[in-house]
């Protein structure tokens, strides 16, 4: 997120709430917090298990603060074997 669009949502407590509101929500199976190119960046690791669930997991960071997003999806030894398996 942009430094001085973080620096508001950390002094007013925007930060806490939303990542709060993600455990809640999205039951993250980890989150680590760094700086990446001079920002503020969280990797959240999470089961989306349907390609709809994206705008709901992203607009809070989009709107509250301003933050820029990048999706990766990854499997699991097991999700790579039943993919694999339908290699054919």
């Amino acid at each position: 997120m942009p430094a001085a669009a973080g620096s508001r949502a950390v002094s007013d407590g925007t930060v806490g709430r939303l990542m709060q509101n993600t455990v809640e929500r999205w039951k993250p199976e980890a989150m680590y917090f760094t700086a990446h190119d001079g920002r503020r960046c969280a990797y959240i690791i999470f089961d989306m298990a349907d390609p709809s669930d994206l705008p709901p997991f992203a607009e809070p960071f989009f709107r509250e603060l301003d933050a820029e997003m990048e999706v990766s999806p990854v499997m699991n030894a097991e999700d790579l074997q039943k993919g694999m398996s339908r290699l054919g």
